[in-house]
């Protein structure tokens, strides 16, 4: 097992991209402490994994929960090798003309506290555990953070704002702490709820048909599950194999930056030649 004996504190690992997070680290032989507002997907996940979990009711946006967080965590497991900060909302596209006026300072303010503020207090109550284990930080992104049309303004520029924290923090916490983050695509099995400012909180985005609208545009052909994403978090949280890495975002998207102007891919030629 790849992560036998490290210590993980991931937010937001309830459910979709973060269960699946926690799933596949704790099958990897880690420990796992998780904070999440949803007592019903901390009770789930303590009900699967019992003592390898510690579930954390609480507010990606307090900087006392996440320090409740990584207190219980060290206070469990002894220590803690690292932070997955993975939390977050959508804003299902809203383009800047579909935002009332009246709300763009509410919208703008519940998005950058979740999607960004959420991870820098993610990162500063996780700093002296994480420098006493000389761990590392992987902070989840978005193809959002690299191109246009996986969000609305808000969400992009959010994402946009993560890469730069996770480059800053990487400056600041080498070589002691490693600092990096993945930009998954489209995902499929996702429960990312929009924003409450927009009236969006209700909507998860697994009622999107994501692999309709996605498997005509990305070169790999349709879109990838939470668990397929998972191994990657994996990767990027062991030690020996990822000693040059950091300050990196790994794009892990399907390859959209590839798609090129007017198709997809050129496989289909592949075809015409050795089908």
């Amino acid at each position: 097992m790849r992560l036998e004996g490290e210590v993980a504190l991931v937010t937001g690992g309830g459910a979709g991209l973060g269960r699946a997070i926690v799933d596949r680290y704790v099958a990897e032989g880690a420990r796992v402490a998780v904070l999440d507002k949803s007592a019903a997907g901390l009770e789930a996940l303590r009900k699967l994994h019992g003592d390898a979990i510690v579930g954390v009711e609480g507010d990606v946006r307090s900087l006392d929960s996440h320090r409740e967080a990584v207190a219980r965590c060290v206070e469990a497991f002894g220590k803690l090798d690292c932070l997955v900060g993975n939390a977050g909302v959508w804003d299902y596209l809203t383009q800047l003309v579909d935002i009332p006026d009246d709300l763009i300072s509410e919208a703008f303010e519940e998005m950058f506290e979740v999607n960004v503020k959420g991870y820098i207090l993610a990162a500063k109550a996780a700093l002296p555990a994480l420098y006493q284990s000389k761990g590392s930080a992987i902070f989840s992104v978005s193809n959002a953070g690299f191109y246009p049309g996986g969000g609305g303004v808000l969400y992009t520029a959010g994402k946009h704002a993560v890469i730069g924290l996770i480059k800053q923090l990487a400056h600041e916490w080498g070589p002691r702490i490693r600092v990096n983050g993945i930009a998954p695509g489209g995902i499929l099995g996702s429960d990312l709820r929009g924003l409450k400012s927009l009236d969006l909180q209700d909507k998860s985005i697994s009622t999107f048909p994501l692999d309709d609208m996605l498997k005509s545009v990305l070169p790999t052909g349709r879109a990838a599950t939470a668990e397929e994403y998972a191994g990657a978090y994996v990767f990027f949280a062991t030690r020996g194999d990822t000693v040059p890495l950091t300050g990196s975002v790994l794009n892990f998207d399907g390859g959209m930056g590839v798609r090129g102007l007017f198709e997809a891919s050129l496989g289909a030629q592949l075809d015409k030649h050795f089908g």
